[in-house]
């Protein structure tokens, strides 16, 4: 590709396989987006009238969607990092008549969609815990190199089999992601370490590893990004006030507004930003005391943050490329944006001559409460 780094792309059904000399030199552009829950990629071809991509590959079936699997592996400076892994789920074609302008361009979203294509209502969890459904619901993609990686929730909500039965509702990914909206948790798949294989995580968004290099604007030769801007809205925090009966009556009602703080986020700021909307949830006093307390803590798990940041940068600059879901330091921004940040989201942009990502940052406060942060 280019100094430094190599591509290297993996297409074919089950398992993928290095793509054809005809595919890559028809390749164009690729495009990979990693958010917090989802991820998914986008490939462009050059699709003339003698391009074996257009007059033997798309007729043959070697783009299929949801059949063909696609990896995406850059390794720069010796270091291989698996960008993504999934399936493709839309092909498009756009001949032109000038001359090396159609193109042919391959949408696909990583392995999670193989977990929203087929609807379970069929499937009882009698006196099973979440934890315990989680891993059968999980364990029938391990075919496709998927290891879960499931933290249980710190409140447990075992229904008596007498009192009703767990059922399935929607398809895999509908009932994976509605406990972790009650537990507030997260669930995503984390492609790698190696090509074929990918981590599900269900867990608390933890903030805590060790952070990624620094991103160095407006200080010379140190600087590493293209662009970074930030902004604070002052209407992203609330209070959620939950509505429980008393335990003698059960008829009195008694609001319990939940404090605007995190266990398993560290503050990134040493100066919070107040809550400014007051929201009352729709369930409590109706709810078992186990399962509203999951629901409680689940909204503990789930405070907003009012500081973003928006950049781009060149990864050969920076030296690797800036990976989603961990934490990364800024410096020279000014004593009230430098600090530690949560990577929200993540744009690879490759080309045949460059390599550059566009990039989300998240964070409560202004003020860095670390002095430091790793360059």
């Amino acid at each position: 590709m280019i100094d430094s780094a190599d591509l290297t792309l993996l297409i074919g059904p089950g398992i993928p396989v290095p793509a054809p000399r005809s595919v890559m030199e028809a390749l164009s552009s690729i495009r990979v987006t990693t958010g917090v829950q989802q991820a998914g990629f986008q490939l462009a071809f050059q699709a003339g009238p003698a391009s074996d991509v257009v007059r033997m590959l798309l007729p043959a079936g070697y783009f299929d969607p949801i059949v063909s699997r696609v990896i995406v592996l850059v390794t720069i400076r010796g270091l291989p990092h698996v960008l993504i892994d999934g399936v493709i789920t839309h092909h498009e074609l756009t001949p032109s008549n000038a001359p090396g302008a159609s193109t042919f361009t391959v949408t696909g979203e990583d392995l999670t969609v193989l977990m929203d294509l087929v609807e379970m209502p069929f499937m009882r969890y009698p006196a099973m815990p979440e934890i315990a459904q989680l891993y059968a619901i999980l364990a029938k993609y391990a075919v496709f190199g998927i290891a879960p990686v499931v933290v249980p929730p710190i409140v447990t909500a075992l229904r008596n089999p007498l009192d009703g039965i767990d059922t399935h509702t929607g398809t895999d990914l509908d009932y994976i992601r509605q406990h972790a909206s009650r537990c507030g948790y997260v669930f995503y798949l984390d492609p790698g370490p190696l090509p074929g294989t990918s981590i599900a995580y269900f867990g608390p968004d933890v903030r805590v590893p060790v952070p990624q290099p620094a991103l160095s604007v407006n200080l010379d030769e140190a600087t590493n990004v293209q662009s970074l801007s930030f902004s604070l809205d002052g209407t992203a925090k609330k209070i959620t006030v939950y509505t429980i009966f008393d335990p003698v009556t059960h008829k009195v009602p008694i609001p319990i507004p939940l404090p605007n703080l995190n266990l398993v986020k560290p503050p990134l700021g040493a100066r919070p930003t107040p809550p400014a909307r007051v929201e009352f949830a729709d369930e409590g006093g109706s709810l078992e005391p186990a399962e509203a307390a999951k629901r409680i803590l689940g909204d503990l798990l789930k405070s907003a943050d009012a500081i973003s940041g928006e950049g781009t940068l060149d990864v050969l600059d920076y030296g690797r490329p800036l990976r989603a879901r961990q934490l990364v330091g800024v410096r020279g921004a000014g004593l009230a944006y430098d600090g530690l940040y949560y990577v929200e989201r993540v744009t690879h942009e490759l080309k045949s001559d460059s390599y550059t990502q566009s990039f989300s940052l998240s964070r409560d406060g202004l003020i860095s409460p670390t002095p430091v942060v790793p360059v």
